[in-house]
């Protein structure tokens, strides 16, 4: 057997007995709270245990995320485009600012629309 081998297989091993060990401590080591409060389910800012499961949820917090996810994926887009803009000249310019101006423009439509006004 190779050195390499030997060497993963016991850092392999070593982590397999330690990892266990280590978490096993803590329950004993750490701190403590016999706090009812912190024992209770928290998401997001809603408390869960008081409501009937089948209540219905605010739709803002669902519309607020996907808004956040297609502008933060949109935003992607504009990396390789920075990488690129010597090789894409003056047109790729141009479709980077017909892009900004169609991100922009999905902007004020969310923001007109009331969506991002959470009261």
């Amino acid at each position: 057997m190779s050195s390499n081998l030997i060497l993963a297989s016991s850092v392999v091993f070593v982590l397999m007995i330690i990892l266990p060990v280590v978490f096993h401590l803590t329950r004993y080591l750490g701190a403590t709270s016999d706090n009812i409060r912190k024992q209770e389910p928290y998401e997001c800012g809603v408390r869960t245990t008081h409501k009937d499961p089948y209540d219905t949820f605010n739709i803002k917090f669902y519309i607020l995320g996907i808004i956040f996810l297609l502008f933060d994926v949109e935003v992607l887009f504009l990396f390789p485009w920075a990488i690129n803009l010597r090789e894409l000249g003056f047109f790729g310019l141009i479709e980077m600012f017909v892009f900004m101006g169609l991100l922009i423009s999905g902007l004020i439509y969310v923001y007109k629309s009331g969506v991002l006004k959470w009261t």
